[in-house]
């Protein structure tokens, strides 16, 4: 299937109007693809396969045509446009539920975060955005490994984002992915594998060698020239609707495989980075990965119905959903934010020992959600013992809760607010 679909196969597909449980079987393998849909798709070939020696072993290696889809063209029309609509709809309220707060950093801080925790979970790691928090303030965690990778993914999207905005800076381009890279890669698991370098050996994904593999991408002398036409696409004039173009390249980014780890955790990065480039949102607040990670099972097969059956339509349909549910879900949270921050704020005002220290330290605590004295006095730029008092008023109010149990380097949460974040 990858690569080629023998005439026999080709006619089983196409004489399929709607995608179901359906067997493609060609002279390699039988495959019973369990992505679903309720849209009419048509049979593609989305590359070749090119026949490698590596391990010892002669294996299969696919290399996905340029971006975009081709014989057919992917078309946005009917349940597709239906689904663009809606995901597009959804994205412009999370736009809008960002802009209508006084301080973007609420939500910047939490939704980057969550997205990095998320992200990274999808990859096997068990940090949660407290780990996180916690660390942050503290530099303490009982799981050092799990906290760095994630701390990893925000500040390789943080820098990201500043080179691309940067006067001077970098493009969107395998450059800026291979810089986010080694910065993911740094110190972590994997950091043996060329951080920051297009690979130089097969890889393969699933199975214990590549012989039994799951799927074999791009034998090493394929991935730059695939890499340098996915660059060349994303910045074309392709007419297709932005919110779908970011699917395709991310689809393509995985095909390719273009690193010896950390492959999935840019690719979903390259989504937010792409939702920017392309003015759909201003700031990162769209976590995908919270609708992936729901959807697991369906997302790797989806991905995989593109390399087997050229299955765009589903993949794009897939996506655009993950996109809405997601987007819904960062106004949900956003409203409940707000209303959160509002309450507390109201509650702080009229307590009869309120202070300008606490107000000013309530403001903070979006972006520093669980906070030392001595960084609340840094905040503040203030000695320790208002710092101190005014934790003091945020505890007994119950909007900060003292966490360590100990007498001395005490560190304090904003629980209520963390758990919004971590709800889903």
């Amino acid at each position: 299937m990858t690569g080629y679909l023998p005439e026999k196969a080709r006619e089983e597909i196409a004489c399929r109007a709607f995608w179901g449980d359906y067997t493609l079987r060609n002279d390699r393998f039988l495959s019973h693809c369990p992505a679903k849909g309720s849209f009419l798709f048509m049979a593609r070939m989305t590359g070749t396969d090119r026949i490698t020696t590596t391990h010892g072993e002669t294996v299969r290696a696919f290399v996905p045509f340029p971006l975009p889809p081709a014989e057919p063209s992917l078309v946005i029309e009917g349940q597709l446009a239906e689904h663009h609509a809606a995901a597009l709809a959804a994205v412009g309220r999370l736009q809008l539920a960002g802009a209508m707060v006084p301080d973007p950093g609420w939500f910047l801080y939490g939704f980057v975060r969550k997205e990095a925790v998320l992200s990274s979970q999808i990859e096997g790691t068990q940090a949660t955005l407290r780990d996180v928090a916690t660390f942050e303030a503290t530099s303490t965690t009982d799981k050092p490994a799990d906290v760095a990778e994630v701390c990893n993914y925000v500040d390789a999207l943080n820098q990201a984002r500043a080179m691309i905005t940067a006067p001077g800076g970098l493009p969107l381009s395998t450059r800026l992915l291979c810089d986010a890279h080694r910065m993911l890669m740094q110190g972590v698991r994997g950091a043996d594998k060329l951080p920051g370098e297009i690979r130089r050996s097969q890889n393969w994904i699933g199975g214990s060698r590549p012989g039994n593999a799951r799927f074999v991408p791009p034998p090493p002398d394929e991935v730059a020239p695939a890499l340098a036409a996915l660059e060349r696409w994303i910045h074309s004039d392709d007419p297709l609707p932005a919110l779908v173009k970011a699917g395709l390249a991310h689809v393509q980014f995985e095909t390719i495989h273009p690193f010896l780890d950390g492959n999935g955790r840019i690719g979903r990065m390259l989504i937010a980075l792409l939702v920017e480039h392309w003015g759909l949102l201003d700031q990162p607040l769209l976590y995908l990965s919270v609708a992936f990670k729901r959807r697991q099972s369906d997302y790797y097969a989806h991905l995989a119905a593109v390399r087997t059956a050229g299955d765009w339509e589903g993949w794009t349909s897939f996506f655009l959903e993950c996109v809405a549910t997601a987007a819904d879900d960062g106004v949900a949270v956003a409203q409940a934010v707000h209303a959160l921050i509002a309450r507390d704020r109201a509650r702080l005002v009229g307590h009869p020992r309120a202070t300008i220290a606490a107000i000013q330290l309530l403001d903070h605590l979006p972006a520093t959600p669980v906070l030392t004295v001595p960084r609340a006095s840094s905040l503040l730029g203030s000695t320790a013992p208002p710092a101190r008092k005014a934790i003091e008023l945020l505890e007994s109010i119950g909007v900060l809760c003292e966490t360590t149990g100990r007498q001395r380097d005490r560190a304090y949460a904003y629980h209520s607010y963390l758990d919004l974040l971590t709800e889903s």
